[in-house]
């Protein structure tokens, strides 16, 4: 038996009256998706426990069947350590996105104008990480470039106090100042905000990128903070082998921890021109290499979500029923029995272009179950089936164990 997750990052969303009261998932054309709802089981899962922030570290936590509220020690650990940064029980990490802000001389008046930077390429955030890195980088204090304008910053030997930190894609187009860090050591990281911004606004990577029309890379943004996580072996719990397939060090890093082979794929972004069927082809070849688990991670609906991009958010989802899931089905067939799993971790409405802790629809369709169920997949049907799954922990197990 061969088990595949396709989880596409943010796809939930609210009914909207530019489609008529339909949602993004409702109005994407995704035949091989609703192709499986027919046969398989279609419901909705609580991935967020009650008085956690819906971010994709607790919600894919829940998804992969570990409890956030009992293993979740912040964000930014696990991307640093799929970066290969080296981490003391002491010591804290930061996601350090790359931001544009609006140019205010105050910075607490300036506004987040885009928490991505334009979704700026790797190689040149690289060039700005490692230039704040060589004028910032202390003895306890250290940047460390990774995709895009996901970055991380390591304190070494890290005061306890808790720190009241904020997403910048939860504020776009607000002003930052009340959502600048607060707690008793936030002055450390609201200094290096400010003194990124007079480093990076002259800098020629961000002049060229003016000059042809981008926005700049003119700020860090400080959050997700989090100490060294510890996660039981994926391989033990289940026992089956896996590996994690994503463009997303967050995610990649949540499967190192936890003992799934990490698996990577050329021009797997974590945008909108990701290399869908490449992430489905490295599944299939794990799958022959002896493998029996392969999690598909995909975050172009979420980015698009956050973006306000509705057609770019439908596009995503329809890349993913045609390159992904289609093409998983075409593969599978003849190579084994196999279970998919197709979900989203979050919600992500393009209305609200933020996150919520709203319950999401699932889909697990079985190769050896041919009963129709007349089923399609989305939020509406999904609610409708009455299949309720309150403890989104529980679902890898019915997953991968058959457990109803």
């Amino acid at each position: 038996m061969k088990y595949a997750v396709v989880l596409c990052d943010g796809m939930a969303d609210l009914p909207m009256k530019e489609l008529d009261g339909k949602t993004p998932l409702m109005a994407a054309k995704k035949p091989n998706i609703d192709e499986l709802a027919l046969f398989g089981e279609v419901g909705l899962v609580k991935t967020v426990p009650d008085g956690m922030s819906p971010g994709s570290d607790v919600a894919i936590l829940s998804v992969l069947g570990y409890d956030p509220s009992r293993v979740y020690t912040g964000r930014s650990p696990f991307e640093a350590i799929s970066m290969g940064v080296n981490l003391l029980d002491s010591d804290m990490t930061f996601r350090c996105n790359l931001v544009t802000l609006s140019n205010e001389t105050n910075y607490a008046d300036r506004m987040m104008i885009d928490y991505s930077a334009d979704g700026i390429p790797t190689e040149e955030a690289k060039t700005l990480i490692d230039f704040l890195a060589k004028n910032l980088n202390t003895e306890e204090l250290n940047f460390f470039a990774g995709v895009s304008y996901r970055h991380c910053m390591r304190w070494r030997n890290a005061p306890s106090d808790a720190l009241k930190l904020t997403p910048p894609h939860e504020i776009s187009n607000k002003k930052i100042g009340q959502f600048l860090p607060g707690g008793k050591n936030a002055k450390v990281l609201t200094q290096l905000m400010e003194k990124s911004i007079q480093l990076l606004q002259t800098h020629p990577i961000n002049l060229q990128r003016i000059k042809r029309g981008d926005r700049p890379a003119n700020s860090i943004w400080l959050w997700g903070e989090g100490r060294k996580p510890k996660l039981d072996d994926f391989t033990k719990k289940y026992g089956i082998k896996g590996v994690v397939i994503s463009g997303v060090d967050l995610v990649k890093g949540i499967g190192k921890v936890c003992n799934l082979d990490v698996v990577n794929v050329s021009g797997a972004t974590a945008d909108l021109n990701t290399n869908y069927l490449g992430k489905e082809k490295a599944a299939i070849k794990a799958f022959m290499d002896g493998y029996d688990f392969a999690f598909i991670h995909i975050e172009a609906p979420d980015e698009c979500g956050h973006r306000g991009d509705l057609k770019g958010k439908i596009k995503a989802i329809e890349q993913i029923d045609e390159k992904i899931v289609g093409n998983l089905i075409k593969d599978l067939n003849g190579l084994s029995d196999y279970r998919i799993l197709v979900m989203p971790d979050h919600a992500t409405p393009v209305s609200l272009k933020a996150h919520t802790n709203d319950y999401v629809p699932y889909l697990i369709y079985d190769s050896r179950k041919k009963m129709k169920k007349a089923y399609k997949y989305d939020e509406v049907r999904a609610k409708d089936s009455l299949m309720i799954v309150k403890d989104g922990t529980l679902l890898m197990e019915r997953f991968t164990l058959n457990k109803n």
